[in-house]
């Protein structure tokens, strides 16, 4: 790591010109622990505010400016989307989850979307409540993760449209889930008060820690190292961040107090330079670390700082990075009150144009190292080398310029639904405006009036034909005399 450091400890952050920056977008209000954003080569995705339902934007990161204010929307949930993630390895095709207890995956077309989308190519539905969390599996390309508020987490092969299995070992709200490199251990934090190591496929506990004196809020796996980093609160309400050996969590290796702000810290690793990133939700300030294999563990290097507090931020994967600019890492600050979308480049200061080789190395591709099916199977590592560790890497040398030709396919499934009064409860599109919103008020108010007058009319024919039917028995004795 020394010859990284030389070069880490000067890394700076720049705030994208005005011109390159997103703006006009209706961020999302909504208190959830969220990021709201995601983001990937090709695409910038953000959580909106709506009416009557929940929707998210989807915009090429190339065409960046003002958002046209009746720019189309990804809309088909029912309730308010709680996070989205673009998969790492089909860069068209996003997940979300809501509070109407479902989670959908949808296919961007080329050059981003011309009108409202409302149907999703894949609904999927496991969850009894809100769905708050989805994580992508980091080598499969069929494997998604979800947890719900439920305190489950189910785990979906997407090559069947079905959830495989479901880890109910939490006895709370999971508000955190992070994967280590080969996707072979998941680690959670939860409203429990416990940090968890989990085997997914088996769904055994591996380790936990019951954390008193640190209450953790989110965790992250650092690489390679076997180590995680949790961020939370200390017994005397201050932001405070500890480091964990993940073999044994019976008590962290490292504590350090941050500061005595009540924002939630989001932590932020970057293996290849082995950096870490602290930033506060509703401050604007980013604080980044090295972390190494040996005291003191974590090294302060520098803060970023700015006056506009961020509600959450989006990271673009390595290879959509400016490697010409020396660009390490790139965040995407979501700011609530201006309607912005700020990028922010993290930089190493170099003098020549040249690729720097050092603060580069291979990283994890685009191409997925396993099907879901050979991951449920129990495959880690590589078959043609046993000494190959998932996921595939690649070399950011020449530019991002090798496409997946993969092709994501959706499976098909006889399509279900929940008709009522000849209505498709679940396609009906909510409103996404005010008038709209009004324009169905009224529908339904003349409709509940028709069924009314409706349900009035049989009352009336049924008392007629009971009242006949009395008649009818009245008269029968009388018929039977004679």
């Amino acid at each position: 790591l020394t010859w990284i450091s030389i070069y880490i400890s000067n890394v700076y952050g720049k705030v994208a010109n005005r011109e390159h920056c997103f703006d006009g977008i209706p961020i999302t209000k909504n208190v959830h622990d969220n990021h709201f954003c995601a983001v990937n080569a090709k695409f910038l995705a953000i959580v909106t505010e709506s009416a009557g339902g929940g929707s998210f934007i989807v915009i090429p990161v190339s065409q960046a400016g003002r958002i046209d204010p009746h720019h189309p929307k990804v809309c088909g949930h029912q309730g308010n989307v709680l996070d989205i993630k673009w998969n790492p390895f089909f860069e068209n095709i996003i997940a979300s989850c809501s509070e109407d207890s479902s989670v959908r995956v949808w296919e961007i077309p080329e050059g981003g979307l011309r009108r409202n989308m409302t149907e999703a190519m894949m609904e999927l539905y496991g969850h009894s409540r809100r769905v708050g969390l989805i994580e992508w599996h980091p080598t499969s390309s069929g494997i998604l993760f979800s947890a719900g508020y439920d305190y489950k987490i189910l785990i979906w092969n997407l090559e069947i449209g079905e959830p495989v299995k479901m880890i109910d070992c939490h006895s709370d709200v999971i508000v955190c889930m992070s994967f280590n490199t080969d996707g072979s251990l998941l680690a959670t934090s939860c409203k429990d008060k416990k940090l968890r190591v989990i085997e997914p496929r088996s769904g055994r506990v591996l380790q936990h820690a019951s954390c008193k004196n640190h209450r953790v809020n989110r965790v992250v796996f650092l690489g390679n190292m076997k180590r995680l980093l949790t961020t939370g609160v200390s017994r005397w309400n201050t932001r405070q961040i500890a480091l964990w050996d993940q073999e044994d969590l019976s008590m962290p290796m490292v504590e350090e107090e941050i500061d005595g702000l009540s924002g939630l810290l989001f932590p932020f690793y970057d293996a290849d330079t082995h950096m870490l990133y602290l930033a506060g939700k509703g401050d604007g300030n980013i604080r980044y670390y090295e972390i190494t294999t040996e005291k003191p563990y974590l090294q302060y290097l520098m803060e970023f700082r700015s006056p506009a507090p961020q509600k959450g931020l989006g990271v673009m994967p390595k290879h959509g990075l400016d490697v010409t600019a020396c660009e390490v890492f790139r965040f995407y600050k979501l700011v609530t009150l201006k309607g912005l979308i700020e990028p922010i480049s993290m930089i190493v200061p170099r003098r020549s144009e040249t690729y720097q080789e050092d603060i580069y190395p291979m990283t994890a591709g685009t191409e997925p190292a396993l099907s879901a099916n050979d991951w449920l199977s129990g495959i880690n590592r590589g078959t043609v080398h046993a000494t190959c560790l998932y996921p595939v890497l690649m070399s950011l040398k020449k530019g991002y310029q090798k496409p997946n030709q993969l092709v994501f396919k959706a499976p098909v499934k006889e399509k279900k639904g929940v008709v009522v009064n000849g209505i498709d409860l679940l396609e009906n599109v909510p409103p996404r405006t005010e008038n709209e919103l009004l324009r169905m008020f009224f529908r339904q108010q003349e409709e509940l009036r028709k069924l009314k007058e409706e349900l009035n009319t049989k009352d009336v024919k049924i008392r007629q034909l009971e009242l006949e039917l009395n008649n009818l028995r009245n008269v029968s004795p009388v018929g039977n005399n004679v």
